[in-house]
């Protein structure tokens, strides 16, 4: 099965929306997710991705900006008539009909004939793994089936723009893995347009084709996950996906001046003031009887955590820098050890010194205003 309009680019320009005045949940945002892939929306809870996924949908009108599907502005069509299929946290499926009702609900709506109804139910179960249950009561469905079937009603009516609001939340791990594997062997094969939210970094790096990072109703960096994780753009977007080290210094040329001496850093970044940033998988171990070739820099080793697959260990470089070292779970390693640690040039990357916004004070909440009351 294809979508019969074809893969269209969804496009967001400039859009604001705040739910008191002064106080914007998503500030003058900019987002294109391209015709046919998918892009994952990651932040922390609060930053405003439900918000902007509402806006997309037509939930919620915002103050200004733009919004395309395929060229054409959305922005005065009201949410049924938008060609976007939307998927929420939590199915919202009705619980006394059938899942081949659920899933026909509408086409029934849009008075599709009952016999087209009929395939195009049974082509949607197909496709979510779900062929045999059209006549099973929704109440006797798992957590997972349940997303299925909330996946097929969305996909049913043939969108342009595919939006899930952490549909695998509420899932066990595993489950959540299966349902992300399925959701990508669906999305490739429908070639639908989809804006994924999620709050989860894994999830993001296990789907996307591009994850779009939004901290404080802003994007704060936005690229392909091996990018985004190896070379990005501020501090606050390296902090959030995976973990980091941090040196301090200053760039010129392809030395990075430091409390470590000077470090070689690759080419092409600005000269200035930064923050070194290496990822601790990518530190490696030095023989201490080689010297100090390159990048190695003595360390002390202050704390060693078995994680079962790996163990890390937090170290002091050069007696002082903390830092953290992911080493192989057989690997011999002891608390109090002086051990010598390689930073790879390649994996050295260099973000803005101070590139934290100031911290906009948060509205009152309706539980406040309840107890002021």
């Amino acid at each position: 099965m294809s979508v019969a309009t074809g893969p269209a680019d969804l496009v967001v320009e400039r859009i604001r929306v705040g739910y008191r005045p002064g106080y914007p949940v998503v500030d003058d945002i900019g987002l294109t997710v391209g015709a046919g892939t998918l892009t994952a929306l990651l932040g922390p809870s609060g930053c405003g991705k439900t918000t902007l996924l509402k806006a997309v949908s037509g939930l919620i009108t915002p103050q200004s900006g733009e919004i395309r599907i395929g060229g054409s502005s959305v922005l005065e069509l009201p949410a049924e008539r938008r060609p976007v299929g939307l998927v929420f946290q939590k199915p919202l499926l009705f619980p006394h009909l059938s899942v081949g009702v659920n899933v026909a609900f509408g086409l029934r709506m849009r008075g599709v004939p009952r016999r087209a109804r009929r395939e195009a139910v049974t082509r949607m179960l197909e496709l979510v793994e779900l062929p045999s249950l059209a006549g099973r009561r929704v109440g006797e469905l798992s957590g997972g089936q349940e997303q299925r079937v909330a996946l097929a009603r969305a996909l049913v009516l043939d969108p342009r723009v595919l939006l899930l609001d952490e549909p695998f939340s509420q899932l066990d791990a595993d489950l959540r893995a299966r349902m992300r594997e399925l959701l990508r062997r669906i999305q490739r094969e429908l070639e639908i347009t989809t804006l994924f939210v999620t709050h989860d970094q894994q999830e993001a790096v296990d789907v996307a084709d591009h994850i779009a990072l939004m901290l404080d109703g802003r994007i704060e960096a936005h690229g392909p996950p091996v990018e985004f994780y190896t070379r990005p753009a501020t501090l606050r977007a390296a902090r959030f996906l995976g973990g980091t080290n941090e040196i301090p210094g200053t760039v010129s040329g392809r030395g990075f001046s430091c409390d470590l001496g000077t470090l070689e850093v690759p080419a092409g970044l600005a000269d200035g003031p930064g923050v070194l940033v290496v990822r601790p998988e990518a530190l490696l171990p030095a023989d201490a009887s080689a010297g100090l070739p390159g990048n190695a820099v003595r360390a002390t080793v202050t704390a060693v955590r078995f994680r079962g697959t790996h163990q890390t260990a937090e170290l002091r470089l050069g007696g002082a820098l903390p830092a953290t070292i992911t080493l192989p779970p057989a690997f011999r390693i002891a608390e109090g050890e002086e051990i010598s640690v390689r930073l790879p040039v390649p994996a050295c990357h260099v973000v803005p010194y101070d590139d934290t916004p100031q911290p906009v004070p948060s509205p009152p909440t309706v539980e406040s205003e309840r107890s002021r009351a």
